[in-house]
């Protein structure tokens, strides 16, 4: 398997550390609203990347951080009104539906920071007996960037300007100010009650701060606490890459002295038509706004259609999102959900006429190099474009089959199973649909009068039948064998 390792800046085979275990860690959100769509196009990415190692057959453990506290937990729940832990379980909690909603497998860990407090201590008491961390006259504790050699590397930054003792506080910087950032915070009133009070060391002396972390350390610890000093893989989106994993990486060597993540993985940005999503131009959307807007839309179709919008694009590059392009991927997504209902169909009139029932050494052929053409592209570098290429060519295929009557039920029975394990990737297929549901007395009434109407040429009628059976949530499939009934 290969992947585009930031790292180097090249396309590199996959090699963990160890065999027997893989670890995987991705940056949760900051949890103090509701995730916009950037934000889950960047978890569906690091979705695909898990479930792809999984599946060719890496024992892959996971884990996600989520971000507790720190200045937009705090300023947002005191204009709520609400104290710091109640606030952010309840955003964690919609976050976590959000992911269910789009088909997406939560990580092993999912562990707020607030949980890693002593961690982090520890962490920042190292890197202050090695001097790479001190305590400022404010009594926050820094990080010294300039102790870190290779500070510079990762991001490709030139520190040949770098201000000496000038230092930001601020969770989040831009590129053009950056230097020694802050690990742990001092109390200010506006923080209310949200501080810790932990033992430091420093210049021989112990000292307790009245406290709460920096952003850069609470995923340092994160790794710390869970897999140790090292780990395989890092992914999140590239406009982490420079302060937060470029100080996560420093943090962590400091104290380890070990190569920190052997992979790094970064996708690309979100437009919304062509422009970069933003509040102030008024596109920027949540997995809610989204629903409101495709009220009329089965909820299953709209998720794996929002999936989808993501999977056409390669993960590195920026993708280009728009209701014509969600819509468009919605109309696709319910003729696959076409196809799956017409195998059964077929897969039962095969059974009724008693079609051949053994599976041909050219099918058996063909089904193979499907799945070979699939697990290629998912093998490099997760391109899945082309990896969808391959599902819609096979779509199409089983649909001329379906046209042709040609399968036996055990070849139908083997397309199930190359769809269901294609789909363990990609999440986009839906068999519940499928599951016989008890057709209301009244329903089948109207079926039967459409049909009726229909034999004796009162078109008019039929016609309208068919609408009022479409507004229930049902339609009429007509074909050769006759007609049948099915729930939208």
């Amino acid at each position: 398997m290969k992947i585009f390792n930031t790292k180097w800046r090249k396309l590199e085979e996959f090699k963990p550390l160890k065999q027997n275990e893989v670890k995987v860690y991705y940056c949760g959100p900051t949890v103090y609203n509701y995730a916009h769509i950037w934000n889950l196009r960047t978890f569906v990415f690091e979705d695909v990347v898990v479930k792809t190692l999984k599946f060719i057959g890496f024992p892959v453990k996971s884990t996600m951080n989520l971000t507790d506290v720190d200045d937009k937990t705090i300023r947002d729940s005191q204009k709520a009104w609400e104290d710091l832990k109640t606030f952010t379980e309840k955003y964690t909690k919609i976050f976590l539906e959000d992911l269910d909603k789009l088909g997406i497998e939560q990580a092993d860990n999912v562990v707020p920071v607030t949980t890693l407090i002593d961690q982090m201590v520890r962490m920042i008491n190292t890197m202050l007996r090695r001097w790479f961390a001190y305590i400022s006259d404010d009594w926050s504790v820094y990080y010294k960037v300039s102790e870190f050699k290779k500070y510079w590397k990762f991001a490709n930054l030139d520190l040949s300007w770098l201000k000496k003792n000038a230092r930001i506080d601020n969770d989040e910087y831009e590129k053009d100010n950056f230097w020694d950032f802050v690990l742990w915070k001092a109390w200010k009133p506006e923080d209310w009650e949200n501080f810790w009070e932990k033992e430091f060391e420093y210049e021989g002396k112990k000292v307790v701060l009245k406290w709460r972390p920096g952003w850069h350390i609470e995923c340092s610890a994160c790794n710390m606490a869970t897999f140790g000093a090292q780990i395989d893989l890092h992914m999140w989106w590239e406009d982490l890459i420079f302060p937060h994993h470029q100080n996560e990486i420093a943090q962590t060597e400091a104290c380890t002295r070990k190569e920190f993540s052997k992979y790094w993985m970064h996708s690309g940005h979100l437009m919304v038509n062509g422009k970069k999503m933003s509040k102030s131009l008024w596109n920027f959307y949540t997995l809610r706004d989204l629903e409101e807007k495709f009220s009329k839309e089965n909820k299953s179709v709209l998720y794996r259609a929002i999936r989808l919008s993501f999977l056409n694009w390669k993960y590195r590059e920026s993708i280009d999102f728009s209701f014509d392009k969600l819509q468009a991927n919605i109309n696709t997504i319910k003729k696959i959900d076409e196809t799956l209902k017409n195998i059964v169909h077929a897969q039962e009139l095969s059974k009724a006429k008693e079609y051949r029932v053994w599976v041909s050494i050219e099918f058996r052929e063909y089904m193979q190099d499907v799945i070979w053409e699939y697990i290629y592209n998912l093998e490099e570098d997760i391109n899945t474009p082309e990896a969808l290429a391959v599902f819609h060519k096979f779509i199409k295929f089983i649909n001329t089959w379906i046209a042709e009557k040609s399968l036996s039920f055990e070849e139908y029975e083997s397309i199930f199973d190359m769809l269901d394990t294609m789909n363990y990737v990609l999440g986009i297929l839906d068999f519940s649909i499928l599951e016989e549901t008890e057709i209301p007395e009244e329903i089948l009434e109207k079926f039967e009068a459409r049909n009726n109407a229909k034999k004796d040429k009162n078109f008019e009628l039929a016609d309208s039948l068919r609408e009022q059976l479409l507004e229930a949530w049902y339609k009429i499939i007509d074909s050769r064998e006759g007609s049948r009934l099915e729930k939208i």
